[in-house]
């Protein structure tokens, strides 16, 4: 008992005792400090001036209120940062000044863009590729291919070269790619994500968004190689419009006269290979920041996607009717581009005025044997 009382006595000294000199006093906490109650002052807003406060100014009467930084955030002021501004020009910006893009409210260019997206681009980009299928579905359930009424003659002329070939079909493989990988991008989380599930649809759209990366340029070349090579034949005639005006005959069954490729063909080149092909290319290519001396903010990010959406869903539902008549709308169609010869049948009754030509001399039969044979002939002094 004695030695309990001891005890007990000396803690209550101790507990009294002044620091010894060698004892170091606890280092303060970093971070956030308590403040004083008492230098709050509610009533500061009321003083003059203080809607014009800086931060700094506000932290004095106010401390914790940082209203004045993040009003400034909201307007799109730009603060500062370390990074260099010719590689981050918005480093020290992170809400974007207000703009009213088509289609959305007047709010924050970031929030604008959202809207746009997915408020206008999704749904109807998404509903007109679905109407576009269900009408050539249709079309095709009540018409059925396009067969020929003659007898095939066993006679064999060359519609398109190996070199106009190649060039055909590596854009379309592209055209694939980047349209198989862009629906999935757009539209994936509508219909593959439920069936498959967070963990697959993230590896997927991973190797997707790769492979659009990369077959991006190879459209881009082959897009201006096929120009190049078809825009002879695919300049306006006046047969073009009587073509137009009958429908091309595919509601009557009466094949309309025209040349080596018809005003319907010829529309899609230039309104979906060459405006939208260009369109698609060049906003695609600022996407990837691959068109030097652009300053790549996020306005001109956000611009470009849109451009590039509705370019793309555009020319998707132009290039679905040319895909259904180049496989099983037509007979022969297909096979046209996979060897490159047509029978004189299915010249004569798609394209009769270039099947004239053809017989009257002025376009050679063959077209690349004619060719090498000019290239092969000796050539005389």
């Amino acid at each position: 008992m004695k030695k309990a009382l001891v005890a007990a006595c000396l803690l209550a000294l101790a507990w009294g005792q002044p620091l010894l000199a060698q004892d170091k006093p606890v280092a303060a906490v970093a971070g956030i400090q308590s403040q004083n109650i008492a230098d709050v002052k509610p009533d500061a807003s009321s003083d003059a001036g203080y809607a014009d406060q800086t931060n700094a100014e506000r932290a004095k009467v106010q401390p914790g209120n940082n209203a004045p930084m993040w009003r400034d955030v909201g307007k799109g002021v730009t603060g500062h940062s370390s990074l260099p501004l010719s590689e981050a020009p918005e480093a020290g910006n992170l809400i974007q000044p207000f703009v009213q893009y088509p289609g959305s409210r007047l709010t924050n260019a970031g929030e604008a863009w959202r809207q746009v997206r997915n408020n206008w681009i999704i749904p109807y980009g998404g509903s007109l590729l679905l109407i576009v299928v269900g009408a050539i579905a249709l079309f095709y359930k009540s018409k059925g291919s396009m067969k020929l009424h003659g007898a095939e003659t066993g006679r064999k002329i060359e519609r398109f070269t190996p070199f106009e070939r190649s060039a055909h079909w590596a854009n379309a493989i592209a055209f694939s790619i980047l349209a198989i990988s862009g629906l999935v991008m757009a539209f994936g989380k509508f219909f593959v994500y439920p069936v498959i599930g967070g963990t697959l649809f993230g590896w997927l759209t991973y190797v997707l968004k790769n492979l659009h990366n990369f077959a991006g340029p190879l459209f881009a070349v082959s897009l201006v190689v096929v120009i190049v090579t078809f825009v002879r034949d695919n300049l306006p005639r006046k047969e073009d419009i009587t073509w137009l005006l009958k429908g091309g005959g595919m509601f009557s069954g009466e094949e309309v006269a025209s040349h080596r490729f018809n005003a319907g063909e010829k529309v899609l080149f230039w309104g979906g290979v060459f405006l939208l092909g260009l369109i698609v290319v060049g906003s695609g290519l600022m996407l990837d920041k691959l068109i030097p001396g652009l300053v790549y903010e996020r306005g001109t990010m956000q611009i470009s996607h849109m451009v590039h959406a509705v370019a793309t869903v555009l020319m998707m539902t132009m290039f679905l009717g040319h895909i259904y008549m180049g496989t099983i709308g037509m007979d022969g169609a297909y096979k046209a581009m996979r060897t490159g010869e047509v029978d004189e049948t299915w010249a004569k009754e798609h394209h009769e005025l270039w099947y004239d030509d053809i017989k009257s001399g002025k376009i050679p039969a063959q077209r690349s044997t004619a060719d090498t044979a000019i290239a092969a002939s000796p050539v005389k002094a």
